[in-house]
């Protein structure tokens, strides 16, 4: 008789054993299907735009082409006003909000005003563009200086052209010193993971090149 009782305690023990084992699963199970849950559905992944040859780098890492691609595309952007100033430099700032820092969205917000007190928003048209010759293929490490993971300085030479009505008023070449940060905050708004943080100096003034003389022909 004591035979069959061990027999008995020993399978309970051990269906005692399997049913423990089945709930350390099922925990094991839940914690790893929250991990799965909160794991990111879309990774950003900044690609050389030259693919003649490989690349390797951390998924994390932004390359400086991908930094000064990205400032150049919201500058101009941000300095496009199609119809109106007056509309339109407004409507961008709200637009680009999600690309810009608070601290730069602010400052554009004043610099808004200021213009519109002085009168050179109302009626003006204006677009920039890259220079020719002054882009990030010409000089990389101008271009682009790289103050940490999550900083950089762009540096943009810049042709800015705007008409009053249909007369152009203003052409005028430009140097912009501006800030990039790492603001991977909103993905769904802005899946560059990268937002200006307006100037880290003041604009200056440059001057056009001279254009090479041409070799007289014998």
């Amino acid at each position: 008789m004591s035979r069959f009782k061990n027999e008995v305690t020993h399978l309970q023990a051990h269906i005692k054993t399997l049913r423990l084992g089945v709930g350390a699963l099922f925990i094991l199970t839940l914690v790893l299907g929250f991990g799965w849950w909160q794991a990111p559905r879309d990774l950003t992944i900044h690609v050389p735009p030259d693919l003649r040859s490989g690349s390797v780098r951390k998924w994390w890492d932004v390359p400086p082409e991908s930094v000064y691609a990205f400032t150049f595309y919201i500058f101009q952007q941000l300095n496009r006003w199609p119809t109106n100033g007056e509309v339109d430099y407004a409507r961008n700032i709200h637009a680009l909000s999600a690309y810009l820092t608070p601290a730069c969205q602010h400052f554009l917000q004043l610099d808004y005003e200021q213009r519109q007190r002085t009168g050179e928003l109302r009626q003006r048209v204006r677009g920039i563009y890259e220079i020719p010759g002054r882009g990030f293929g010409d000089d990389p490490t101008q271009r682009v200086r790289v103050v940490s993971e999550r900083d950089w300085v762009v540096t943009l030479d810049i042709s800015a052209d705007e008409y009053y009505r249909t007369e152009q008023v203003k052409r005028a070449l430009v140097r912009y010193p501006l800030k990039v940060v790492r603001l991977d905050i909103d993905p769904e708004r802005n899946p560059f993971g990268l937002a200006l943080d307006c100037y880290d100096g003041t604009p200056q003034r440059i001057a056009a090149e001279a254009p090479s003389p041409t070799p007289d022909t014998p």
